[in-house]
């Protein structure tokens, strides 16, 4: 027998998403008759305890007699169980200074911690994340704060709204002026900007034809890869050959800034690739962007104007174009940014529900009845307090050596 906790988040600010929700639970005691569920007690979870009782799942205080525990962000030293197996997001592949007390705490304490960013299929492509929601809400917060700037339109918060079908139905009725927003990347950030933009009704256009036309109605373009990046030499892009030698190629991104009035920004991004465009260029005439929902959220990173996280309830700042320091929202010769790091607990409950659905169709079945399967494997950092193989890169940084 085989009990699963789900664990009460205890990073600060508190995140209010979950690994399953309740009828997710019901449905897994259900197909698996040998296990058991537990759920640790929680005033700011997006689904509450009553929930969790009424579909007949145990809320405990205690989770110490659990195997397997899931939750969503790092967990505090402090509340880590010693000899457990943890699933969350532990943001410590790359080495995070601030996250190495903790990856030096699950060594110590002989955990198995499996790493949600690193379920990934055989061809690499990650199998669980929120990007779909962090597009959606990203891409409404982006309009909104266009619409605050232009007086044009006005839209409601999001976490205001108890789920993506009420979001919706604020959408009836709405009338966006002939803008041009550019949208970037291809995975599912981006397929959920695109969801808000078919939505609010606003008009795909290649990008050709977004370089060349003027529009009596709102329009949008998606630039992928080929779309933004070029070798230096060749003027040819190739994805795998990119992520190799990021370094080699320009990005393309200034051809459509001044063809641009809000800039949804969904790639993916790490030191060695081309920015987007240069701190400098925002004084320039031809710097048409007013609004830039920056997605990805990389402090001075694909968007060299990010200056650093807001919050969901203040999720907006302006850049003085001149001084290149942060202003308050909508101030004249400013670029707005909006630049939130945990988008999807704006729709925490559908979020949720997404990620246990992919949790039981890829991942339940192999944690149940093959716990050595490829895919688990692949995904477990630290192994009762050993660093795994395909990690012994971090064994310095786990103070191993």
């Amino acid at each position: 027998m085989i009990k699963i906790g789900l664990i009460k988040e205890g990073k600060t600010p508190q995140d209010n998403r979950v690994a399953f929700s309740p009828q997710q639970c019901k449905f897994l005691k259900e197909k698996y008759p040998s296990l058991t569920i537990q759920v640790q007690s929680s005033p700011t979870r997006c689904f509450s305890d009553q929930e969790y009782i009424k579909k007949g799942i145990e809320v405990v205080e205690d989770l110490s007699d659990c195997d397997i525990l899931f939750g969503i962000k790092e967990v505090p030293v402090e509340q880590l169980i010693p000899g457990k197996t943890y699933f969350f997001f532990s943001h410590t592949i790359k080495m995070q200074p601030y996250n190495q007390k903790l990856f030096k705490a699950v060594i110590d304490k002989k955990i198995t911690l499996i790493d949600y960013e690193r379920l990934v299929h055989e061809d690499g492509q990650r199998i669980l994340g929120f990007g779909f929601f962090a597009g959606v809400v990203g891409a409404h917060n982006g309009m909104m704060a266009y619409g605050k700037r232009t007086g044009a339109f006005d839209l409601v918060r999001v976490y205001q709204q108890r789920n993506l079908d009420m979001l919706m139905h604020t959408y009836f009725g709405l009338k966006i002026p002939p803008v041009k927003i550019a949208v970037t990347g291809s995975g599912r950030v981006a397929h959920g900007i695109l969801e808000i933009m078919n939505l609010m009704g606003i008009h795909e256009v290649e990008p050709a034809d977004y370089l060349k036309r003027s529009f009596t109605y709102p329009v949008y373009t998606q630039l992928k890869g080929a779309d933004l990046y070029r070798h230096k030499k060749t003027g040819e892009y190739t994805r795998d050959h990119f992520h190799e030698n990021a370094d080699d190629y320009i990005c393309k991104f200034k051809d459509y800034i001044s063809e641009t009035d809000i800039l949804m920004n969904g790639i993916y991004w790490d030191q060695h690739y081309p920015r987007l465009f240069e701190k400098q260029d925002i004084k320039e005439d031809w710097f048409r962007i007013q609004t830039i929902s920056d997605i990805t959220d990389d402090k001075d990173g694909s968007v060299p104007i990010n200056l650093g996280d807001q919050t969901i309830e203040d999720p907006i700042y302006g850049v003085d174009k001149n001084t290149m320091e942060k202003t308050t929202p909508y101030a004249a010769n400013s670029v707005d940014i909006v630049a939130v790091g945990n988008l999807p607990n704006e729709l925490p409950r559908d979020a949720s529900k997404y990620f246990g659905e992919q949790l039981i169709k890829y991942i339940l079945e192999d944690l149940l009845e093959q716990p050595d399967s490829d895919v688990l494997t692949r995904a477990t950092i630290v192994k009762n307090g050993i660093i795994t193989t395909d990690y012994d890169y971090l064994k310095e940084y786990g103070g191993q050596v």
